[in-house]
């Protein structure tokens, strides 16, 4: 079968799955976002102790392979604690433990990057220190940190490949079942390629045009 005649015919079946990979990618960047301010913040606190678990929990995502992280939410949780978890359910709460680390040395990094005499001008106006960091630092870093976001974004986008291992259906997964049925292995892979390309490059262009944006808005 010629390679364009594959694309259409597979096409709604990759239209769905390209949709639950950017789904899962969203939805584990959300619960990311907060798990990275939360464990960012904590990096740059005061306390020791709270700086301690925040490097600990970055220690460990940043040193293990997804795909173990994968495996050991996917079937060590459920076994450990006699709990049932979907696919889905896995995936999402993996992707977010994932990315939630590098996301927290992101909003480290930004936060770090502002002039701590920006902190120092809030609180001489007699803002508490919270009240100071999300009201004048954190908008602040914010513009430092939006390309390495968006980049995370990419990274996890990508990284979604790997749930084909515990049997969710994206692009990957999708690949895997058709070419299995049809044996067409290069066409098929060359078709995956292609979806991941396409939207890559939409978030790339979209991201692109935010940077640009915030950049003129300075």
């Amino acid at each position: 079968m010629l390679f364009f005649e594959l694309f259409i015919k597979h096409f709604p079946s990759f239209l769905h799955a390209m949709g639950l990979t950017v789904q899962i990618t969203l939805l584990s960047l959300v619960f990311a976002s907060i798990i990275g301010i939360v464990f960012g913040l904590m990096k740059v606190s005061r306390g020791r102790i709270l700086r301690s678990i925040a490097n600990a929990y970055i220690w460990i995502i940043r040193g293990t392979p997804l795909l173990v992280q994968i495996y050991f939410v996917y079937f060590g949780i459920p076994m450990a604690f006699g709990i049932s978890l979907s696919e889905w359910d896995a995936g999402i709460i993996t992707m977010s433990l994932n990315a939630g680390a590098y996301m927290a040395e992101i909003v480290r990094g930004g936060i770090e990057a502002v002039d701590s005499g920006q902190m120092e001008a809030a609180r001489s106006l007699g803002l508490p220190y919270r009240r100071s960091m999300a009201k004048v630092v954190l908008p602040q870093a914010l513009r430092t940190m939006l390309p390495s976001i968006i980049n995370q974004f990419i990274i996890t986008l990508k990284d979604t490949s790997l749930l084909s291992v515990i049997g969710v259906r994206e692009l990957t997964m999708n690949g895997k079942i058709i070419t299995a049925n049809n044996m067409e292995t290069i066409r098929m892979w060359g078709i995956v390629a292609i979806y991941y390309l396409i939207v890559i490059s939409l978030l790339t262009l979209v991201a692109n045009k935010l940077e640009s944006k915030m950049s003129r808005s300075k």
